[in-house]
């Protein structure tokens, strides 16, 4: 069997860097064939913002603005595609998620968000068809709803106007303000707020008729598993909201922060159930049953197709198979080992996951993989790395893997281990190129065999490589002169390239210009359009994965890089126990200051630098007094500012 992993394909065509630039375009569908984005902390609402009759979708999220998707499809068979950006003039601090509602019934959806800032309104001042959305300032004063709250409207009480119901954060209660205006002008006191019930932590309200029987019943999602069903026995006037455990049992007992939606999504006249969760990934299931009785079924046809292992995926392509074309592993937060089949083409992959052969490869959290045939057998063999730093040795028997404990027992890298096999010396067998926590890169060079490995560690082998924290890499000839060169990802989502000249590791950045990375960005090489080419996949901290393809141009480009004064970087870890790093980079000397606030826009801390100096820095964050809750990171120098959230779980 051939002792080079698959993703090191050889290169034909020769040219020197000063003649060839790398183009890359950015195709992310190849790893989510349904085009719905795989936002963190997701929350899908429905509404028609086209006019056209068909449901559209909004997706709020923890990452930026709300996202639209218009239904391309039909009222009974829907598709969705990106729509215009009708969120732009919205800040994400004023809306992590919202719906629309005609409040003040001039017949076009009115925009009602909770964000960092509390409840706001976001009035229609364009058409049905063409939304222009416009803060109305102090709609909601008065309103005790704290920070990102989460709205739903709907005539509860049967008047003709719409009333509201708001999930709260900082407590989990569900709270129901009955509309004391009218239809044009909504009128909501803090004093007529009805308390339905606490379900914990980050209530996700929604109205809807589920037993149909004409007056509304509530779903909630919240920071646990599963949902919160209210069920309105009472009248269409007059609610009563009693818990019911038996129409949503076992659905959401998989992910966490669970955030639904009811909506009659196929047009049958039967209410489906779609929600978000922390990991991203939306959830559909359709009802089978009867308008008074659900019956839920999963359908991942619509919003199943984002490949997303949870969180810190960690790509590395080898043909497992056999059938020519290259299949994907990959590491997760939770130390799973992964594997997808990729059954479509060398040219045009799809991609299947069945994970249950790799599961006694599992040692602890934030796990890399590389696989191989190490011993000659035949087998393809796996090294793992993990957050202990350790590297770990699972032979392949063929009938499962054996862990060789004493094989590679003394190396730790100190923590974030993640491994690379190739040839590197050419000798015919696998040596291993391991990245590390503190950012530098290691060879363990295979001084034994291609049938009887024995790894020794080469000092200094890559000389002054280091990239901060986090180091990934992934190895190929990238320039086509016949040599391994190196591509890393860190923890602050830069991707940097390292030629290799033969006796020394130069970055340069021009080969992979375009190439952006997010928080702990692990790269990979492959050819997956069967070009020839090395492409680019770069795995997230989000657990989901980017694809850059590689369009072989001979031409000389020059990029001007705009240079911002600072940049704050992801924290990390990101969700966190007690402690996490604040990360930020410097263009220039600056006086700067950091400020943290906690949902309610309570100062926390508050730090100030005079002239410091450029390049990055680190501030690390005890918050083990602080209660669990999202906080809001807060960095200023001159008129400049940038805000990040951080999610405290004690």
């Amino acid at each position: 069997m051939k002792k080079i992993i698959c993703l090191l394909l050889p290169v034909l065509w020769i040219f020197t860097l000063e003649t060839y630039a790398q183009p890359w375009v950015q195709n992310d569908a190849i790893f989510n064939p349904s085009g719905i984005p795989s936002l963190p902390f997701s929350q899908p609402r429905f509404a028609d913002l086209d006019g056209d009759g068909d449901p559209d979708l909004i997706i709020g999220n923890t990452e930026d603005k709300p996202y639209f998707m218009e239904n391309s499809g039909s009222a009974t068979n829907p598709a969705f595609t990106i729509g215009a950006d009708i969120f732009a003039g919205i800040s994400f601090l004023d809306a992590e998620m919202g719906v629309c509602a005609d409040i003040d019934g001039d017949g076009d959806l009115d925009f009602i968000a909770g964000g960092f800032t509390g409840l706001n309104l976001f009035t229609n001042t364009g058409t049905i068809s063409s939304p222009v959305f416009e803060k109305t300032e102090g709609f909601f004063d008065g309103l005790n709803v704290g920070s990102n709250p989460v709205p739903d409207l709907a005539d509860v009480d049967n008047d003709g106007d719409l009333d509201m119901v708001v999930g709260l954060s900082e407590s989990g209660m569900v709270k129901l303000y009955v509309n004391l205006g009218s239809p044009v002008m909504a009128q909501f006191t803090e004093a007529s707020a009805i308390e339905i019930g606490d379900v914990g932590l980050y209530a996700y309200p929604n109205f809807c008729d589920l037993d149909a029987d004409n007056d509304l019943d509530l779903l909630v999602g919240r920071d646990e598993h599963g949902f919160i069903y209210y069920q309105n026995t009472g009248t269409p006037n007059t609610a009563i909201w009693e818990t019911n455990i038996n129409t949503f049992a076992g659905l959401g007992n998989e992910t966490y922060w669970n955030s639904p939606e009811l909506t009659d999504l196929n047009g049958d006249g039967k209410f489906d159930l779609i929600f978000g969760s922390a990991s991203g990934p939306l959830n559909y299931y359709l009802n089978s049953g009867t308008p008074t009785s659900p019956t839920w079924q999963l359908n991942t046809t619509l919003f199943g197709g984002v490949l997303d292992v949870g969180g810190a995926s960690n790509p590395n392509f080898i043909d497992w198979d056999g059938d020519a074309d290259l299949d994907m592993f990959t590491g997760s937060q939770l130390g799973d080992i992964k594997y997808f089949e990729n059954t479509g083409t060398t040219s045009g992959p799809a991609w299947e996951e069945n994970s249950s052969y790799f599961t006694s490869l599992k040692h602890s959290i934030y796990s890399a993989v590389a696989i191989g045939d190490v011993n000659d057998d035949g087998l393809f063999d796996a090294i793992v790395g993990d957050l202990s730093g350790k590297l770990y040795y699972h032979r392949n028997t063929g009938s499962g893997f054996f862990f060789e404990t004493e094989v590679l027992s003394t190396v730790n890298l100190g923590g974030w281990s993640a491994p690379r096999l190739v040839d590197f010396d050419n000798d015919e067998d696998l040596d291993i190129v391991a990245g590390n926590e503190a950012g530098n890169l290691t060879y363990l060079e295979n001084q034994g065999s291609a049938a009887s490995p024995a790894w020794v560690i080469i000092p200094g082998f890559f000389g002054g490589i280091d990239v901060g924290t986090n180091c990934v890499a992934a190895l190929g000839d990238l320039d086509g002169d016949g040599d391994l060169d190196i591509i890393t990802g860190n923890l602050w989502s830069e991707v940097q390239f390292f030629e290799n000249l033969g006796e020394s590791w130069v970055e340069n950045p021009e080969p992979i210009e375009g190439i952006t990375g997010n928080q702990n960005t692990t790269p990979a090489f492959a050819d997956l359009d069967g070009d020839g080419d090395l492409d680019i996949i770069l795995g997230q901290y989000n657990g989901t994965f980017n694809y850059y393809r590689n369009q072989r141009i001979v031409s000389a480009i020059t990029v001007q890089n705009q240079i911002k004064p600072f940049t704050l970087k992801p924290v990390f870890p990101n969700p966190f126990k007690s402690f996490t790093t604040i990360s930020f980079e410097l263009s220039e000397v600056s006086d700067m200051m950091l400020q943290i606030f906690d949902q309610s826009g309570h100062k926390i801390l508050t730090k100030e630098w005079q002239k410091m100096e450029s390049g990055i820095h680190h501030y690390h964050w005890n918050a083990s007094s602080l209660p669990s809750g999202i906080y809001f990171i807060h960095l200023t120098s001159g008129n400049q500012h940038q805000i990040i959230k951080a999610v405290l779980e004690n």
